[in-house]
């Protein structure tokens, strides 16, 4: 695996050159957190030993070199397997929209961002377990299933297709990541599935020399868990995953601490602000997660924006959640501009958050196609008015008077409207008795002329 890396940069430069053959990207997503690294790097060198002649595959980190010392957990176990950073290739280090003779395969998620769509034509596979947002293609083969951690598909991928790709080095990066997806594999946690568990212990059979599984999950949570040190900014970046629709562009985040302690951080309001504006969002939504005894997680959530229309759209699509229900109770926040709600349904990961605002995404999108009002998107079944509303309704109706146009009759507001019944039918014979006496009213002459 080592030596795999090290020549992937030679690789890459040497496609960039004369484009001879053909260059296969294993594409991790933009949060970069464990899964999507591993998943990436094991698969590209899967494919590098099985691959036709003529062909090359290199992984690709989804987010620049700089922020990847914010993935503490990634780190720990890179070095932990021995296996040195430095031979990584990141997504500023690669132009992928320049390079010729491209296929991707994407990883640990199935569609591009809107900043990448032009890349969907070299798309040939994916291998995901989040929710399918992709339309079906001929030309993509999709894995997806609903398991604990990619890094298990990509495990059946490699045993069932070339098993003698799997070395002591490679299976314990597949192991450590499976085991911090499904959190130990502990059931109360609700992330471990039964394929999950086929895998993990598989590995375990095959490969007896790997740490064991209770020390090997601990030491990447405490490396994951450890914060210390770190900026707002660096903390919104460590684990997040951007999406957007229509105006709306937001950070979907994972903080490794309490909520409490996350609004307790001086000038937080001010540095979310900046955080928005440095990178383009007008909204965060900021997910915590501890655990009760190293199992059972405890998370809560905040909105942040300093928009008050899509702070309280965004909170409301999250209230109202159904599918699944988030069970959120609102907490007091010593910011305005910040909601904070416990979440009681703590098996609902971002993996299951995300597809709720990007359904809200949608939906506001095709009111604002059919409205193309803004104003139009207040949300439904808010039946409660602001006084500060009705202030503003009564300026408009005085704005409405001045503006010459006549104002909406009453009566057409109340019970009892004369129109009710519809429009007064008309008799033809009536309607040209009528056109005729006005043109006889016009023939005659005015009177004192």
């Amino acid at each position: 695996m080592e030596a795999y890396l090290r020549s992937c940069r030679g690789v890459l430069q040497s496609h960039m050159k004369n484009s001879s053959g053909l260059l296969h990207v294993v594409l991790g997503n933009e949060a970069c957190d464990i899964d999507s690294m591993i998943s990436a790097l094991t698969f590209a060198y899967f494919l590098s030993k099985t691959l036709e002649s003529g062909k090359a595959a290199v992984p690709v980190l989804n987010i620049p070199r700089a922020e990847f010392p914010l993935r503490s957990d990634n780190v720990f176990l890179l070095r932990e397997t021995g296996l040195s950073q430095d031979y990584l290739l990141f997504r500023d280090e690669v132009d992928l929209h320049g390079l010729q003779q491209l296929a991707i395969t994407l990883v640990d998620h199935n569609v591009l961002p809107e900043a990448d769509r032009a890349l969907e034509k070299a798309v040939v596979e994916v291998i995901d377990h989040h929710r399918l947002e992709r339309a079906p293609s001929p030309s993509c083969s999709v894995t997806m299933e609903t398991v604990g951690s990619c890094a298990t598909l990509v495990t059946e991928h490699i045993v069932q297709k070339a098993p003698e790709v799997l070395d002591q080095q490679v299976a314990q990066l597949l192991y450590g990541t499976i085991i911090t997806d499904c959190v130990n594999m502990a059931p109360e946690a609700g992330k471990v599935t039964p394929k999950d568990s086929q895998y993990a212990s598989l590995l375990e059979t095959r490969f007896p020399k790997l740490p064991p599984r209770s020390i090997l999950f601990q030491s990447l949570q405490n490396a994951k868990f450890d914060v210390s040190g770190l900026t707002t900014e660096q903390m919104m970046l460590k684990d997040m995953k951007a999406v957007s629709g229509g105006d709306l562009r937001l950070a979907v985040s994972v903080i490794y601490m309490t909520l409490e302690s996350f609004l307790q951080r001086q000038c937080l309001q001010q540095e979310l602000c900046e955080f928005c504006h440095k990178h383009s969002y007008n909204l965060v939504v900021a997910m915590t997660i501890s655990f009760i005894n190293d199992k059972e997680p405890f998370r809560q959530l905040a909105v942040y924006s300093s928009s008050t229309l899509y702070r309280d759209e965004v909170s409301k699509a999250l209230e109202k959640a159904r599918n699944p229900s988030l069970d959120l109770s609102p907490m007091s926040s010593p910011y305005p501009d910040v909601k904070a709600y416990v979440q009681g349904n703590t098996l609902a990961s971002r993996k299951k958050v995300l597809p709720i605002i990007l359904d809200f995404l949608k939906d506001r999108e095709r009111k604002m196609a059919q409205s193309g009002n803004l104003e139009d998107l207040e949300l439904e079944d808010d039946c409660t008015q602001d006084p500060s509303d009705s202030q503003q309704c009564c300026e408009d109706s005085a704005l409405e008077e001045d503006s010459g146009v006549p104002p909406t009759p009453m009566n057409s507001l109340v019970e009892g409207c004369p129109l009710d019944n519809g429009l007064p039918k008309i008799n033809a014979e009536v309607l040209v008795e009528k056109v005729s006496k006005i043109a006889s009213e016009e023939d005659r002459p005015y009177e004192g002329q």
